[in-house]
């Protein structure tokens, strides 16, 4: 049908993965200093979203053999898609984050296009934006750019046109760079993409791309917690693929088992990025480091209360393989892998953690790991539903949460005249993982979210006071 287009194979695994217990929804929430004027944030949206983005007017539709496609929603309405919602002011912090917890368990309308925005009165401090998106339009590290693109300059953004801070805002604000590079003063990063080959499977043809890129002399895509090169030759992914299939399921444990329908969420006051820095530069260690330091540390104090055993559990962290330094393409689309982290909870002092942390964080920075799962969920796409979640279903078991970390902008922003206090964002946990852990920079500030499975995690705000208490006591070995 004229006005169809196939949709990738990497988005359309997205999209199949779905369960009702586990949906692959992507939600930030986005809260400001007072009031949001509601006909203006419809007007940036409108103007910066729905007409520079086609996937925010378009739906998914089965095409020729079943396979999904995307299409103009013939009936698109804005109002369908952002809509305000009230919490009592009575409810304070835990009201909003039951709300928020709510909303993850709710699908998006599949007969419409994949996202909604909420603006949430009456939350304390100001109005919130809880925003869900499919992950079939993109990955998490993409939307949250194009989020961020709806933003302004605090000093400028009351001032500044849509239509020109479509384009200007995109390149001020879209993630700079990652935690690790700002941390070593590093600067920009500019990539380049590997090449891609046809007629190969995914994930060698990734890995061939890779070995062009480098005799090239590019640099490869720097991700939010892994700069570095990511890849290497062709046969050193084979190993990788191999190494993937046979890594053993994780331990038992109160983090992992079966999903239900309900979900919960909690996040931190905003931590002063100087003190997280510090900290590294005392006992060695970026500033990645030490906050995943401090994760681990949660998760073995979580686990102590549950009279679980203190092994080390594997987290998923996604890896970008898009390029930073060029916009994010009007069609989106699907571009990481993922690595498995082992986090080392079986040590209980902190300062030998962290040497852990940061050795494997230096082994992983120079797997070609996130290449060859990128290429292997690019097959996925092209596979029957039903042999995709049994695929999955086998790789989930090999993890007990995903951790993301996603560089905001340096600067205070505003969105639609609103100044922009802080922001914690989440992506789905495919494969019945049932825990994911956040960490959100911006401006000079980094925001912790957990967001869980409540018949795995029913507290979240146990481990995000469990992280906060880690940090002290990393800060206390750093004086």
């Amino acid at each position: 049908m004229a006005g169809r287009e196939r949709m990738a194979s990497m988005d359309a695994a997205w999209l199949q993965m779905e369960e009702p217990a586990n949906l692959m929804m992507i939600t930030a929430v986005l809260w400001f200093d007072g009031a949001v004027d509601l006909e203006r944030l419809r007007a940036v949206v409108r103007e910066r979203l729905v007409e520079r983005y086609p996937r925010f007017r378009q739906r998914v539709v089965p095409g020729p053999l079943g396979a999904p496609h995307w299409e103009d929603a013939p009936d698109f309405e804005l109002e369908e898609h952002l809509s305000t919602l009230r919490v009592p002011e009575s409810a304070g912090r835990a009201g909003l984050e039951a709300l928020v917890g709510d909303w993850l368990g709710v699908p998006l309308e599949r007969s419409r296009p994949l996202w909604h925005f909420h603006l949430v009165r009456g939350a304390p401090g100001g109005d919130v934006l809880l925003a869900r998106l499919h992950h079939c339009i993109a990955d998490g590290i993409a939307l949250a750019r194009v989020l961020l693109s709806l933003t302004d300059p605090v000093d400028a953004g009351a001032d500044v046109a849509p239509e020109a801070g479509a384009e200007a805002g995109a390149a001020r604000t879209a993630v700079p760079g990652s935690l690790e590079a700002r941390d070593e003063d590093s600067g920009e990063v500019t990539p380049s993409e590997p090449e891609r080959r046809p007629g190969a499977p995914g994930w060698l043809r990734f890995a061939r791309g890779a070995r062009s890129a480098l005799r090239k002399g590019a640099e490869m895509v720097r991700e939010p917690i892994l700069a570095g090169d990511l890849v290497r030759e062709g046969a050193k992914g084979a190993a990788a693929l191999g190494k993937l299939l046979v890594l053993p399921p994780d331990p038992r444990s109160p983090l992992r088992g079966p999903l239900g329908p309900r979900k919960v969420a909690a996040w931190s006051e905003p931590i002063e990025l100087e003190r997280v820095k510090a900290v590294g530069r005392t006992l060695g260690g970026t500033v990645n480091d030490v906050l995943l330091t401090a994760v681990t540390g949660a998760l073995r104090r979580y686990l102590a209360t549950r009279d679980a055993p203190l092994e080390d559990v594997h987290a998923l962290v996604p890896v970008n393989l898009r390029p930073m330094d060029v916009p994010v393409p009007r069609e989106l689309g699907n571009r990481f892998g993922v690595v498995f982290l082992r986090l080392p909870v079986h040590l209980a002092e902190p300062r030998r953690r962290l040497r852990e942390v940061a050795k494997r964080m230096e082994h992983l920075k120079r797997s070609p790991e996130a290449v060859v799962t990128s290429g292997v969920l690019e097959l996925l796409g092209r596979t029957p539903a039903a042999l995709e979640r049994a695929v999955v279903d086998v790789m989930g078991t090999k993890a007990s949460l995903v951790a993301t970390n996603v560089p905001g902008p340096r600067q205070p922003v505003s969105l639609a005249g609103s100044r922009l206090k802080g922001l914690t964002f989440w992506v789905p946990q495919a494969g019945h993982v049932g825990l994911g852990v956040s960490l959100f920079s911006y401006s000079g500030q980094v925001t912790v979210g957990v967001a869980s499975d409540a018949s795995r995690v029913p507290d979240p705000g146990a481990l995000v006071a469990a992280f906060q208490e880690e940090l002290d006591a990393l800060a206390t070995l750093a004086p």
